[in-house]
């Protein structure tokens, strides 16, 4: 009963999206939605991690070579281990803590991992993601959707995103249209393959999002 007690405050969450400082440099926030309900779960990455996760977000950037997280994958998938499930499972001074639920042979372990490299392996394998309901409780947040409270939230997430532990609000930016504008959609995608073999992905990402724009 204590087990199945403990199963039942578990949350499903998806990813909403990347949000990024205009005034940190390397500050990311990485956006979980609460699948049943309307609360959001920011968490403070890094840049490495949001690259790694916002490749495996966007199926049409393909890197030349495995980053870390898909060597991971593919030694994983090798020796026939495969990532279940991700439970962001403990909450402290702001930092969030995960385990990788894992299985081989039909026997299940439990391994500790850093919550950005867990949400990365997590959408390699298409694992879901979890976090208890008392860490919602604490964590989570409502995003106001009202266009005139844009400016403030932007400048929220800069003050969130300036301080690596603690959580707060999100407000997508996406600065990437003026620089890309005048290019045509040809242009854009051979600059787009370009930025993949150079593998310069956050400028792979702004051209997409150009691209997404058309």
């Amino acid at each position: 009963m204590p087990f199945l007690q403990i199963y039942m405050s578990l949350v499903k969450l998806s990813i909403k999206g990347i949000s990024y400082s205009q005034t940190q440099n390397g500050a990311y926030a990485l956006i979980l939605n609460e699948v049943d309900g309307e609360r959001k779960l920011p968490i403070v990455i890094g840049a490495f991690e949001a690259q790694s996760i916002a490749i495996a977000l966007e199926k049409e950037i393909k890197p030349p070579r495995p980053l870390t997280h898909d060597l991971f994958k593919n030694f994983a998938e090798r020796f026939d281990i495969v990532v279940k499930q991700v439970i962001i499972h403990k909450l402290v001074d702001g930092v969030f803590y995960s385990s990788l639920i894992c299985e081989r042979d039909k026997i299940e372990e439990i391994i500790d991992a850093r919550t950005s490299d867990a949400i990365a392996l997590a959408l390699r394998f298409n694992a879901p993601i979890f976090t208890y309901k008392n860490i919602l409780d604490k964590a989570g947040i409502y995003l106001k959707s009202n266009t005139a409270e844009t400016d403030s939230g932007a400048q929220e997430i800069d003050d969130v995103l300036s301080n690596p532990e603690t959580f707060g609000h999100e407000e997508e930016s996406n600065q990437s249209g003026d620089v890309y504008a005048k290019h045509s959609l040809q242009e854009l995608n051979e600059l787009l393959d370009q930025a993949v073999s150079q593998e310069d992905y956050e400028k792979a990402a702004k051209i997409r999002d150009e691209i997404s724009r058309r």
